[in-house]
């Protein structure tokens, strides 16, 4: 399989179905494309039905494109992340690609709809925003709305690590620099210590993966730079413990008053379904205020947890999951079973779209012909009575 032979492969998979963002091959499979969260097969000339362990490796190793440290960690790992303007990688013995769509055009937070909080984040001077989320909920995207705000409003330098670059920023007001790991540095510790050295204001680290890089973070927040990166976790309560969680015992305390003095704003984000077809984001997002600091602090307890903290302060641009999801269902972007199977507490979102359907004038309840029993009881009273009388 030759080089044109992928590109023409590529080009047809991009443009199979609407809403692609993921290419996948896979040995015994056709190829496939996930367009709005379902994996559909791409027909392809001449037919592929069932895709071989050659075919899959010559395709990923042509994606490597001779990279000497790629195809070491690809042999000694079992898989790596590479740009081929997209990122592929290999699984089990078989090799298998599963390719990420890039966006050519930066998104602007209007453009992608996100919350007015988002427009505070671009105005943060210092601190740590961390943006949270399984892959593939569109946390880069999100990011990269939040950079292009501050590349059309600031005049800073911006430097971004990222494994690969997935937007490629044009100097507007700010001026950019974007470093990819294995070409410019290799561990985002390390680069993000040299990006220390070059006068940034905002720095861009692609994930927090140990506990180096997130010391080097809190150092890099508490010394007036703005630092925003990424984590695995699904909401902010598991995004503090997770960062805990890298330093041990002993350090814990310390870390949570770096934390608390360093947090400015947490955003977690899924991806739902959508009426008609394609997804919608809902998110969570704290910011930072008093009470946030003093659980950060001391811990969630009953009556101070972070829900209750975030569902208290929306009118400082916080918002729980529930409430967003409720919201999408108010504008009929979700229907109710995706509301309920995404909520994190289904009894909140159920009363939720209980009021909405009332305000509309549909019914809450699935039981009808309920009616007073007007009888009940009377025909008892009336034997009593006629007991009584008899005595």
């Amino acid at each position: 399989m030759r080089q044109p032979e992928i590109d023409y492969i590529l080009n047809r998979m991009l443009e199979s179905h609407g809403n692609v963002s993921d290419l996948n091959l896979t040995v015994g499979k056709p190829p496939q494309v996930e367009s709005s969260g379902q994996l559909v097969p791409v027909p392809l000339e001449p037919t592929i039905e069932k895709l071989t362990p050659f075919q899959t490796e010559v395709f990923a190793l042509n994606l490597i494109n001779s990279d000497r440290r790629l195809t070491e960690i690809l042999l000694r790992e079992g898989s790596c992340d590479c740009s081929y303007s997209l990122p592929g990688i290999s699984q089990r013995g078989d090799y298998s690609i599963v390719q990420r769509k890039l966006e050519t055009r930066i998104p602007t937070l209007q453009d992608l709809n996100l919350p007015p909080a988002f427009l505070k984040m671009a105005q943060e001077k210092n601190g740590l925003i961390l943006v949270t989320g399984a892959t593939g909920s569109g946390k880069s995207t999100s990011l990269a709305g939040l950079l292009n705000e501050m590349n059309e409003t600031k005049s800073i330098h911006i430097i971004t690590l990222e494994d690969p670059v997935e937007f490629s920023h044009p100097h507007k007001k700010a001026t950019f620099n974007q470093r990819e790991l294995g070409g410019d540095f290799d561990a985002f510790s390390t680069g993000l210590r040299a990006a220390l050295r070059q006068a940034p204001k905002v720095i861009l680290v692609g994930e927090m993966r140990d506990r180096e890089t997130v010391e080097i973070g809190l150092s890099a927040a508490e010394t007036g730079h703005l630092v925003l990166s990424t984590l695995h976790t699904v909401d902010a309560g598991q995004t503090i413990n997770r960062i805990l969680g890298m330093f041990e015992q002993e350090e814990e305390r310390q870390i949570r008053i770096r934390l608390a003095d360093t947090i400015r704003w947490i955003v977690c984000q899924r991806l739902l379904p959508k009426v008609g077809g394609g997804r919608v984001a809902a998110f969570e997002i704290m910011g930072s205020n008093l009470r946030v600091k003093d659980t950060i602090l001391n811990g969630e307890s009953e009556g101070k947890t972070f829900y209750e903290i975030i569902d208290a302060g929306e009118a400082f641009g916080m918002m729980t999951f529930d409430k967003c999801i409720i919201e999408h269902y108010k504008n009929g972007l979700i229907t109710e079973e995706t509301a309920l199977a995404y909520a994190s507490r289904k009894a909140v979102v159920g009363r939720g779209m209980d009021r909405i359907k009332s305000s509309r004038g549909e019914k809450t309840s699935d039981i009808d012909e309920l009616a007073v029993d007007a009888e009940y009881g009377k025909s008892e009273f009336k034997d009593l009575q006629t007991k009584g009388k008899k005595r």
